[in-house]
């Protein structure tokens, strides 16, 4: 019932949002862009002066977040006040990349604080982002479109939270993503290809919805943890896989409907020190080249 009543108030506030801004003539200037209603709102106080622009643009996400958090049960957005946003619980500033003598918020760390809501559009003001970990909340609905504003984001994690839809494909348009982490959500549908052509290190999507094959280009990732068990992946591990032998390390694919084979050239993943392929339905022998693996932690059922 509590995330029936969050999915209801997130599609509330999106399509009074939207009618708000239907002057615009492209979808996603709407979605960007603060109408002058929102900016008065939240900028009402006179008393209030900021020391840049970015730390103004912050304190107008950040307020339009705190307004739409329905359950803050440790208090963390009470000092959520004033223009200082620096000193917010879970805000962290630095130097700007492009401009050192200006601060800017780098970092958003609400992990595992229980809060409830979802995430305005507002916070794609937030450009200066470096990393956004808000694991073990209770989060719902979509994920805005204007987090395509950041740029320079090198750490996601959405873990632990309640967000529907397919996969975000918002990031597979952020350059320097290296660290994604959407486990034990509600996504669904395919993984995109080219989510494996992206230069990232760790690929947590385990504990979602997401079904049909595993993409066969996965062994172009150069990421050393790849984990998307507990999903409904059928068919068979990609023989690409043997691409990755200089840079993956962990290899998690179990509890999925795999019901076809191991490739022989596993065998290349000489830095391979994690292999979970269990409970799946795959048939057969393993192939020869495994048992050589010394180093392997393997855990392989219904063979």
């Amino acid at each position: 019932m509590e995330h029936t009543r969050c999915v209801l108030r997130t599609i509330i506030l999106i399509v009074i949002y939207v009618s708000a801004v239907h002057g615009s003539s492209r979808r996603h200037h709407r979605r960007l862009l603060l109408d002058a209603r929102d900016a008065t709102t939240l900028v009402s106080d006179p008393s209030l002066s900021f020391e840049n622009v970015r730390i103004r643009n912050a304190y107008i996400a950040l307020q339009a977040w705190k307004e739409v958090i329905v359950s803050d049960p440790h208090g963390v957005t009470t000092n959520w006040v004033g223009s200082d946003v620096c000193n917010y619980t879970g805000v962290f500033c630095w130097e700007s990349i492009d401009n050192p003598k200006e601060r800017t918020v780098a970092g958003i760390d609400l992990n595992h604080q229980h809060l409830a809501g979802h995430l305005p559009d507002h916070l794609g003001l937030l450009y200066d982002l470096g990393l956004f970990h808000i694991n073990s909340n209770r989060f719902c609905g979509k994920l805005p479109k204007s987090f395509l504003n950041f740029k320079i984001l090198t750490e996601l994690d959405l873990s632990n939270n309640r967000f529907v839809e397919n996969f975000p494909q918002f990031v597979l348009e952020l350059p320097n993503l290296k660290y994604l982490d959407i486990r034990f959500n509600e996504f669904e549908g395919k993984l995109p290809e080219e989510l494996f052509s992206k230069n990232l290190d760790a690929i947590l999507v385990n504990n979602n919805r997401f079904s049909s094959n595993i993409p066969e280009n996965i062994g172009s990732s150069p990421a050393s943890v790849i984990v998307l068990a507990n999903n409904k992946f059928t068919g068979c591990v990609p023989s690409s896989v043997m691409n990755m032998s200089k840079t993956l390390n962990e290899l998690v694919l179990r509890d999925n409907g795999l019901d076809a084979c191991i490739p022989e050239t596993i065998g290349k993943l000489k830095n391979l020190t994690v292999l979970d392929l269990s409970d799946n339905r795959i048939k057969g022998e393993l192939p020869v080249s495994i048992e050589e693996m010394r180093t392997l932690d393997m855990n392989i059922t219904s063979l």
